[in-house]
């Protein structure tokens, strides 16, 4: 009789786990990934700049003025809204902005955008944007350069600033921040 609820038992444990983890729900791979961008003094040095953002793509298409239309508000990237973080106060393109993360916004123009970092963080693409919660609002010119299928983010040390650039297709944007 033991042996027989001993048994039972064995069984009911192994149905359950089994059917535990089988219940469980992953989502598949996402068709633009996340990455994060770190600007670091050197390779060693804690960041003072990361930014966690989406890397849509793109191949055959100009994507501003097409995949992300011109004058309307862009979380800058792909999913939710791409979040940048300073360990140290900065000036973003001449506002000074506090230590701490927000999140980045673009209106796309043809010849310029108007970058915005918000305080208002965990929301999904622009669709939360409220300007109740902008830090800081700033122009940065359009350039021209040869294309790049994944939308990026990089950093370029200039002396006592750095310049942020954000690049797609032939589209680059810099953004300069004195540290």
């Amino acid at each position: 009789m033991m042996k027989k609820y001993i048994f039972l038992t064995v069984l009911f444990i192994l149905f359950f786990a089994n059917s535990t983890l089988s219940a469980q729900d992953f989502q598949g791979v996402d068709k633009s990934p996340h990455d994060i961008a770190y600007y670091r003094t050197n390779k060693i040095s804690p960041p003072i700049i990361k930014v966690l953002y989406g890397r849509p793509k793109n191949i055959d298409n100009e994507a501003f003025g097409t995949i992300v239309p011109f004058n309307q508000l862009w979380s800058v990237g792909a999913n939710e809204a791409t979040e940048i973080m300073f360990f140290k106060d900065v000036i973003f393109g001449g506002t000074e902005v506090k230590k701490g993360t927000y999140v980045m916004y673009a209106i796309p123009k043809e010849k310029e955008w108007t970058i915005i970092l918000s305080s208002n963080l965990d929301v999904w693409a622009s669709k939360e944007y409220d300007m109740k919660y902008d830090v800081a609002r700033i122009t940065a010119k359009v350039k021209r350069a040869e294309p790049i299928e994944i939308f990026s983010i990089g950093f370029k040390e200039k002396g006592k600033k750095v310049n942020m650039a954000l690049a797609w297709n032939t589209t680059r944007v810099v953004v300069p921040i004195s540290l």
